[in-house]
């Protein structure tokens, strides 16, 4: 996959980009980023990407000149791609969107700042909107850094293990389980006993459960619309769990 973010602060891509997961991903050339400055764009001596609003107001807007120049300079070809403004306008990005956008093979980012973008370059240019959250971030490139990494690593051969993203937290829509490592005796507290016993099938199940009592006990509105197999209804009946998981899913569900 091939990622073009368009920034005027390429700088901040630098950490991210050099560490981790993303680095050993473009090592192995899973996938390739490509950092583009938008200030090399503008046309004024001063390398202005912003201006006030017409109508007057707060703050300034990003120029559609130097954000349309931009991407003209290293338009891909590629049909199945995607052009994306991070905006608190957007779509807020879940894991499931994470997998949706997995499957292209280029995803151009435009980083935006201040007040926002030109409305007319969103109209000619933009495929959709992203925010990662309600909140406000002072300019885009933080929210893209999470695109890369989140999308990145559902990409065949970036993971070391394989199952890891499959088995992530909201793969299908859950918390994961509770998580236990070496030692096994910490401060008076143990691993469970079933971590231990080496028959998979039981470890399964049990995380199974575990998985649905942290959904409910921390994020009960994720368990609305989830289906659940013949096998997982009668685990959770057997722990205690299945009218509570019923009640917060109607409760949510309205």
């Amino acid at each position: 996959m091939l990622f073009d973010i368009c920034t005027i602060f390429p700088d901040l891509f630098s950490s991210v980009l050099s560490e981790g997961i993303i680095r050993r991903a473009l090592e192995k050339k899973r996938i390739g980023i490509s950092l583009h400055n938008i200030r090399d764009f503008a046309t004024d001596k001063h390398q202005m990407t912003d201006d006030r609003p017409f109508g007057g107001g707060e703050g300034m807007v990003m120029k559609p000149e130097p954000l349309a120049a931009c991407l003209k300079s290293f338009h891909r070809q590629e049909s199945n791609s995607r052009l994306i403004l991070m905006s608190p306008r957007g779509t807020t990005f879940t894991q499931k969107e994470a997998q949706r956008l997995s499957s292209y093979d280029c995803i151009t980012l435009i980083c935006g700042r201040y007040e926002g973008v030109d409305e007319r370059f969103r109209e000619r240019y933009v495929d959709e909107e992203i925010s990662i959250g309600q909140y406000i971030l002072t300019g885009g490139e933080l929210a893209a850094m999470v695109l890369v990494d989140s999308i990145t690593r559902l990409i065949p051969g970036v993971l070391g293990c394989e199952d890891s993203a499959s088995k992530d937290t909201f793969s299908r829509g859950l918390l994961k389980y509770p998580q236990y490592t070496r030692p096994r005796h910490f401060e008076g507290l143990d691993v469970p006993e079933i971590l231990l016993s080496g028959d998979h099938l039981k470890i399964e199940n049990f995380r199974f459960v575990e998985s649905v009592r942290e959904t409910l006990l921390k994020r009960p509105d994720l368990l609305t619309g989830i289906e659940f197999s013949q096998k997982e209804r009668k685990l959770l009946k057997k722990s205690g769990l299945s009218e509570l998981v019923k009640q917060a899913a109607e409760i949510h569900d309205k």
